[in-house]
């Protein structure tokens, strides 16, 4: 027999993500969980918090790609290769069944388009090589322009000057 509630956890600093997979029986749960996490944490972690009795529990750790640079960085470099943090998940065997409930019609008190949007930003900023894509596909870069202009398909002009622009240190005195 095993015995639950050994280690008590009082308020855990970890996100634990209940992750939705269609592909397992009502009486299994996917969870995301930190790297440091061991399977006697999430089983004392989900008895004290809900109160949930778990049989068995495997665990995987997924390693992510090897991707060129860091997402965060400004110029990717080619040589460059990063490996993202891993994933641990463990799936947990339930006692009682568990049935996801039904999506709302109205997303509206969630506010489901900021959310969607606010996600799509992020994907996008975090792919360094969108960015490079986004900059070369750009039709005005400087280079372009310089070359109609040697090649006299474009006339040069001076950029408007604002009439009414107002000298900021011109009352100093030297």
């Amino acid at each position: 027999m095993v015995r639950f509630g050994r280690k008590e956890v009082y308020l855990p600093n970890a996100v634990i993500a209940l992750m939705k997979s269609e592909h397992l029986p009502a009486t299994h749960a996917k969870f995301r969980v930190p790297l440091t996490f061991s399977k006697l944490d999430l089983r004392d972690y989900l008895y004290h918090a809900y109160g949930l009795r778990t049989d068995k529990i495997r665990s995987y750790v997924q390693q992510q790609r090897v991707q060129h640079d860091r997402p965060d960085a400004t110029m990717p470099q080619q040589n460059k290769w990063f490996r993202p943090k891993a994933i641990k998940h463990m799936t947990v065997e339930m006692d009682k069944p568990f049935l996801w409930p039904e999506d709302p019609d109205n997303w509206e008190p969630w506010s489901k388009e900021i959310f969607n949007e606010l996600q799509q930003n992020a994907n996008d900023r975090d792919k360094p090589a969108t960015r490079v894509k986004a900059a070369k596909m750009e039709g005005d870069t400087l280079a372009t322009q310089a070359r109609e202009l040697l090649e006299g398909k474009k006339r040069w002009r001076r950029t408007p000057v604002d009439e009414e622009a107002v000298e900021v240190d011109s009352d100093v005195k030297i």
